[in-house]
Parts: C-alpha cells; sequence; structure tokens
C-alpha cells in the first residue's frame, strides 16, 4: 500500500490543506465548548444535594418571603436547618462587575453545604464580624482579593440613604467541590442587612427572598414539601417549596432551552462543516483522477484507491480535530473563570474531548468514502483519458 502518497498528496497544496484542517479544527473546539455547556447546564441538577429545599414564593421568585416564616418553617418534622438568603445586587465601582451577593444566616450556611471548603481564612471570623464576607475563590483570582480586603458595594436593591456603599471585609474564601454552588459568590450577614434595614438607614424590601432547608437524615423530602406549602397556603404569602434539583432547573428554563437550542447548534455546525471537508476530498478526487489509472495499469486494485483518499480526508480531519481538543483544553481555564457564576459545572471532561474528536474522524470517513468510491469504480483506460 503506497501510503507515502497520502502525505504527497496533502503537501501538494498545502494552503488548502491547513484551511480544512483549521475549519476542522475550528468546528471541533466548538462543538467542544457547547457539549460542554450542556453538561455542565446538566451536571447543576443532576448533583445537587438531596436533602436541600427551597422555599420560595408561590407568586414570584422576587417577592419577599416574611421573616417570621422562619421559625414556622424550623418547626416543621424533618426540618434540621433553615437558613434565610436575600439577593443583595450591589455594585462593585462598575455595573459590568457583576457577580452575585447574598444576605445569610452564617451559623447554618456551612453546615448545609459540606461541599464547601474554607481554603484562607476563617468561617467564624465571618460568623463573628458584623460586616464580614466569604468570598469563592474564583472571585477572589478575579478581582485580587484576599483575606482582609475591603469590598465596597453600592447598593441598588437596598441603596443606603445617604448614598454611601456598603463596607464589607473579607474575613474567608471557599471552594466547593461539586457544581451545585459557585465560586464567584459572595456571602454576607443577613442580620446586617436586616437591622440596616430596620434602622431606617437604607432602603429597600423587608423579608428574606428564599428559605434554604436541610433535612434530616431519614426525612421525606416530598412530605415537607407539602407540609410547608399547606403551612401557608392561607398567607399571609403562599409559598412554594422545591427540591434544590427543581430549584436549579427553573433558573435553566428562563434563559429557555438552552441545552436543546445548543445542540441543534453543534449538530449545524458539524453539518456544515462536513460538506465543507468533502466539497475538499471531491476536489482531490477530480485531480487523483489520472494517478488512479496510472496506479490501476501497474496493478494496484479498486480497494486500494478507496483506502487512500479516504486515508487522506481521515488524516486531515483527524489533525484538524487533535487541534480543536488541543485548543479547548487550553481555554478550559479562562472558560471556566469567564462563566463560573453561571455554568459553575462547565469542564471540557473526557467524554465531551472523545465526542469531538469522534465526530471529526466520522466527517473524515463520510467525506472520503463519496471521492474514493468514485475513484475505485473507473476503469484504467477511463482515468488515463481523464473523461470522468
Amino acid at each position: 500500500m503506497p501510503w507515502r502518497l497520502v502525505w504527497r498528496n496533502l503537501l501538494a497544496h498545502p494552503l488548502r490543506t491547513c484551511l480544512t484542517i483549521a475549519s476542522v479544527a475550528v468546528a471541533v473546539f466548538l462543538l467542544c465548548v457547547l457539549r460542554a455547556v450542556v453538561v455542565g447546564l446538566t451536571e447543576t441538577v443532576e448533583k445537587a444535594a438531596t436533602n436541600r429545599l427551597w422555599v420560595q414564593s408561590a407568586v414570584s421568585l422576587f417577592v419577599n418571603l416574611p421573616l417570621s416564616y422562619q421559625t414556622k418553617i424550623q418547626a416543621v418534622d424533618g426540618v434540621e436547618r433553615v437558613v434565610r438568603w436575600q439577593w443583595f445586587g450591589g455594585v462593585y465601582r462598575d455595573p459590568s462587575n457583576f457577580f452575585a451577593q447574598f444576605g445569610v444566616d452564617p451559623e447554618h450556611l456551612l453546615p448545609c453545604y459540606p461541599e464547601m471548603t474554607i481554603t484562607d481564612g476563617s468561617y467564624e471570623a465571618f460568623a463573628k464580624n458584623r460586616t464580614g464576607c466569604v468570598i469563592g475563590k474564583d472571585l477572589a483570582t478575579q478581582f485580587g482579593w484576599e483575606v482582609g480586603s475591603k469590598v465596597p458595594l453600592q447598593g441598588t436593591i437596598f441603596p443606603k440613604l445617604d448614598g454611601s456603599s456598603w463596607d464589607f471585609t473579607v474575613e474567608a474564601i471557599y471552594a466547593v467541590s461539586t457544581p451545585s454552588l459557585d465560586q464567584k459568590t459572595l456571602f454576607f450577614q443577613f442580620d446586617y442587612l436586616r437591622e440596616t434595614l430596620e434602622q431606617g438607614v437604607c432602603g429597600g424590601p423587608p423579608g428574606a427572598g428564599v428559605y434554604l432547608l436541610q433535612t434530616a437524615p431519614g426525612a421525606e423530602p416530598t412530605r415537607i414539601m407539602a407540609e410547608v406549602d399547606t403551612l401557608f397556603e392561607n398567607g399571609p404569602q403562599r409559598v412554594q417549596a422545591t427540591t434544590e434539583a427543581e430549584f436549579q432547573r427553573q433558573f435553566i428554563s428562563m434563559l429557555g432551552n438552552i441545552p436543546g437550542l445548543l445542540s441543534m447548534i453543534g449538530s449545524a455546525v458539524m453539518f456544515a462543516i462536513f460538506f465543507a471537508v468533502l466539497n475538499t476530498m471531491l476536489l482531490a478526487g477530480r485531480e487523483r483522477t489520472r494517478d488512479a489509472g496510472v496506479m490501476k495499469a501497474l496493478g494496484f486494485g479498486n480497494g486500494t484507491m478507496l483506502a487512500l483518499l479516504l486515508a487522506e480526508s481521515v488524516v486531515v480531519c483527524g489533525l484538524g480535530g487533535l487541534i480543536g481538543v488541543g485548543a479547548a483544553l487550553a481555554m478550559e481555564p479562562p472558560l471556566q473563570r469567564a462563566v463560573a457564576g453561571q455554568i459553575p459545572g462547565l469542564a471540557f471532561s473526557k467524554p465531551v474531548l472523545a465526542l469531538g474528536f469522534g465526530l471529526a474522524l466520522g466527517v473524515g470517513v463520510l467525506a472520503g468514502l463519496m471521492p474514493g468510491w468514485r475513484l475505485s469504480r473507473l476503469r484504467p483506460v477511463t482515468a488515463l483519458r481523464g473523461d470522468a
């Protein structure tokens, strides 16, 4: 089998070969990114904790719940802890510096999230300091913050009436081991917000945005959710209790059917690149017509013609696939930092990379079959005349 002809043919038109390889590489890179986003969104739901429930207003997530609900929910059989969460929505220097900020109950937050690990500082210091905060390690990296750093936030939902900023001190930095929680969030003490509101120092809605429930071992989440819903069915604010998986799914559904849309885009990208490679290989097949006639006259069989053009197509797509996969791995850290707040589970896992490379090889096989089959069917005389 004259395999050297494969490389000779590829190098005969270096610009065309390089452009085709680059096209496949870009397509594989985009496919890996799109697939990683879909997998990341899915894992956020699939890896949600089964012992955490969320209680929100039945009207809207943007409607606060009364603070009196906390003790009533805590009294429900099977509820181990209740944590108040309040979206703060502050601005750090510029609105483009967006990141999540929540007021929480520090004594219950960490026990509810065993996957949260303090990597620097002291969580106890955060719990003791009224104006302290704990931040994710990605947020610390983004702004260069460390333990002791001052974080001024300009209130939007809760603006201070004198126009001053809310000043927090970083007491601890956390990391998480699962995508159930991102690493670009700032947590501060809910009571600091509540007291500031009650003292008339700032404006904003009273109450808590949502309540996080940690269920006791062996407790039935379905029963607890039903009891909590029933407990407030006559108001003053009706609630809806959901599992953490369903709560995460609601946020994803706000953006529409993103996984389906991204899958469609990925399919369209591969469909387009298939025809680009097919066009290249058809052109290459026509250029090999006389060569095929000479080789057949020398005694090479039909299978050799098919194998050579097929190998040429697979080599081109394989190289493009390797470059695309390499680019995806190289871009993984910056992409993770860029979308950590929205897709904490984004990662180019082995199945994602294997899918991208496998599809590239598949495109190479399919694109090489048609021109290769054409060459294999030509008679030597017809090929030498160049009539085909």
